[in-house]
């Protein structure tokens, strides 16, 4: 089974709208949305949810009042000033708390519940283009990597079923836990990037966590005719790390009256970047 995951070293390169045209132009792949922080995908694909399921992780402290002395021990251990005393009650914010579980082993009065946190859910779907598995994170919640791996995981599983050969991820930005969660393992990552001083050192530091995991990687560069000098740079810095070219996409209003259609960019055939998205997964998809 085959897994590209598509990803930038930024948020708003493109990134979701070349993922989506990719699923319309390989017609059987299974889509995964690992962008759980800010999800969108669903957005384009417009997907039918089948399966909900809870996505618990963690814990978080919560004060049983009847049981509370107001001793105000668990507010002086609390690193993270999540508890707070007001008018005479010991309060947790939620959104705060790191679950920890000081106070509540500390708690004299053992009147500090430790229950296990709700922190988002998961999605298996339909779209016109196939099954999609997809996620949405709780305001505030932490352990994103973990909730990509279960996207990803629940995508194997999906293709698996179905006896599906590839599996194209829509990857998150920048280079952090979410990140790794979704390259490691991975048969190849394509990187979108933009022509401006950003977008080169983003680059940089994508290719080398690619590096860093053994993920062979591939650039492409969208809105390259902003700055054709950059844009060469760009390639240019990528072949010195050790990662392939694939592919250059222009300008193209297309991308903005698409979203604002709720379309995808290869809807509009006679465009070109619909005709450049096309040819860079022709020569994706033979590298892979």
């Amino acid at each position: 089974m085959k897994e590209l995951v598509i990803i930038s070293g930024k948020g708003g390169t493109g990134k979701t709208s070349i993922t989506a045209s990719f699923a319309a132009l390989a017609g059987n792949a299974v889509l995964a949305d690992c962008d759980v922080d800010a999800a969108d995908l669903h957005l384009l694909l417009k997907p039918e949810i089948k399966n909900q399921h809870e996505f618990i992780c963690g814990r978080e402290a919560i004060i049983n009042q009847e049981q509370c002395t107001n001793c105000g021990l668990c507010n002086s251990l609390c690193r993270f000033d999540a508890i707070k005393v007001s008018d005479g009650k010991v309060i947790i914010d939620p959104y705060s708390c790191e679950g920890c579980g000081v106070c509540v082993h500390f708690c004299p009065a053992q009147a500090i519940e430790f229950p296990e946190r709700l922190c988002g859910e998961w999605y298996e779907s339909n779209t016109r283009y196939g099954k999609m598995i997809h996620a949405k994170l709780a305001p505030a919640a932490e352990n994103s990597g973990k909730l990509v791996a279960q996207v990803r995981q629940a995508a194997r599983e999906s293709a698996e079923k179905q006896s599906g050969k590839l599996i194209l991820v829509d990857g998150p930005p920048g280079i952090g836990c979410p990140v790794i969660a979704s390259i490691t393992g991975a048969i190849a990552i394509l990187v979108i990037s933009e022509p401006t001083v950003s977008g080169e050192h983003d680059l940089e530091r994508v290719l080398k966590l690619a590096k860093h995991f053994d993920v062979p990687a591939m650039v492409c560069v969208n809105k390259w005719d902003i700055n054709p000098e950059a844009a060469e740079r760009i390639e240019q810095k990528a072949v010195a790390c050790g990662a392939k070219a694939v592919g250059r996409i222009p300008y193209d209003e297309t991308f903005t009256q698409s979203q604002i259609r709720g379309q995808l960019v290869v809807d509009f055939p006679a465009s070109i970047a619909a005709q450049d998205i096309s040819k860079l997964w022709n020569e994706i998809s033979q590298m892979i």
